[in-house]
């Protein structure tokens, strides 16, 4: 699915003296399946592109386009069904009281009707066994297990599994490594990486690793301000990056 952000911009404390423009007429078309990854310092703008296309936010002004059709003004769970995200803090996308497979019959229901019901028959066990098995991780040995008593990188593991299981099309991954310890910050990057590049899935990873800018992703951009001060859309391009080059972006 592509994306398209038509001269969008969105203020917070509007008409004070603590205003913000979070986006200043922003201009920016994601191709279909591509990988985009945003930088900037706090308060650039990142977060709120995010919640601009989640639904969380809705903008001032400018038009976002999906697939050509507009839907400006679409509230969250109008836009679930095509736009999935995993935060920074891997508690939020998965319920601690509730086992692994009741964590994955509620992600099944996300983005289906009201009154559609998913029952925990044995088709549904083998397909989230299935899935679980194909991260690599070991936790289909977990599934009866409540998610509060694994591991933060094991519950990111599950929370990109199960935003991605009716294949959405437009995945957002806000920090999604960031509480991590390294090893696991590099388990879930190439994860996340694996399921974007396997489903074929638009992307948009918001990061403050200049590491991980440089190395995931086709495209990469940094803004400043509201604005998207570069971007650097050609993949050989980005990969000869240093992250030093990167930092001297912030001061520009």
């Amino acid at each position: 699915m592509k994306v398209e952000f038509r001269h969008i911009t969105r203020r917070f404390n509007k008409d004070s003296a603590e205003e913000v423009k979070a986006l200043d007429a922003v201009d920016l078309h994601i191709p279909s399946h591509q990988f985009l990854t945003v930088i900037g310092a706090n308060g650039s703008g990142k977060s709120t592109l995010l919640n601009i296309l989640s639904g969380t936010l809705m903008p001032e002004s400018g038009n976002l386009f999906i697939d050509d059709k507009d839907v400006t003004g679409k509230k969250e769970y109008e836009i679930s069904r095509v736009v999935a995200r995993v935060f920074q803090n891997p508690l939020l996308g998965t319920a601690p009281g509730l086992t692994v497979l009741e964590n994955f019959r509620l992600a099944a229901l996300r983005s289906k009707p009201k009154l559609f019901k998913t029952g925990m028959n044995q088709q549904f066990k083998a397909h989230v066994h299935e899935k679980v098995v194909s991260l690599g991780l070991g936790l289909e040995s977990k599934l009866n297990q409540e998610a509060g008593t694994l591991s933060g990188g094991q519950r990111q593991a599950l929370s990109l599994l199960m935003a991605t299981m009716d294949q959405p099309g437009i995945l957002l991954l806000d920090e999604p490594a960031a509480a991590l310890d390294p090893r696991s910050s590099e388990v879930i990057m190439k994860l996340a990486e694996k399921i974007i590049r396997e489903y074929r899935l638009t992307a948009i990873m918001v990061t403050h690793s200049m590491k991980d800018a440089i190395r995931y992703g086709d495209r990469l951009i940094c803004m400043k301000e509201g604005r998207i001060l570069k971007d650097i859309q050609q993949s050989e391009e980005k990969m000869k990056l240093q992250p030093g080059d990167l930092y001297t972006w912030f001061d520009m």
